[in-house]
């Protein structure tokens, strides 16, 4: 147990450390640390920045499941797994080359708070695409299919944004 404890704490201190060291949102960086925690602009900015990487994914799975004819099972299934790389790549790269980090340490500091953030992300954007229809038409130039994919991006970031905000209160979430 004490050494979970330790591995936490220090996956903590190295994601606060990482959010002070973020240079283009330092004045975000430091009310969050100001506060004691994520404000809703910092954990605006940490949802945008997740929603970006989920977006690609999602939208790539979305369109091959469509334009492939698959089920709405094997089409979720694909977006998800779409969404989670492009979201943790999305996270992992920058840190990587800008703090010179390997990936195991990059990965350490970003997995809990971008797991939660992309699997609640997730979760609502195929929930809405799904009982929209945007899944089960014949071909992504019907306008159900773009319609439902917009309300399903709205959708993940409202779902999303409250638990960055939790996320980054408790220092479980880095800044983007």
């Amino acid at each position: 147990m004490t050494q979970h404890s330790d591995s936490m704490t220090q996956t903590q201190n190295e994601t606060a450390a990482c959010c002070s060291k973020e240079g283009h949102h330092d004045h975000a960086a430091q009310e969050h640390h100001a506060h004691g925690g994520g404000n809703a602009r910092t954990a605006a900015s940490a949802t945008l920045h997740c929603l970006t990487g989920c977006v690609i994914g999602e939208l790539a799975g979305l369109m091959l499941g469509v334009q492939l004819g698959w089920a709405p099972v094997t089409t979720i299934i694909v977006a998800t797994a779409l969404a989670f790389i492009t979201g943790f790549a999305l996270t992992l790269i920058p840190l990587m080359r800008g703090r010179g980090l390997s990936f195991s340490q990059a990965w350490k500091i970003v997995w809990i708070g971008e797991t939660v953030s992309i699997g609640v992300m997730e979760i609502a954007m195929n929930f809405t695409d799904y009982h929209m229809g945007g899944m089960s038409v014949q071909s992504i130039a019907d306008p159900l299919f773009w319609t439902s994919f917009a309300v399903a991006v709205a959708a993940g970031f409202a779902a999303a944004f409250p638990v960055n905000w939790w996320l980054l209160n408790r220092n479980l979430k880095n800044c983007h």
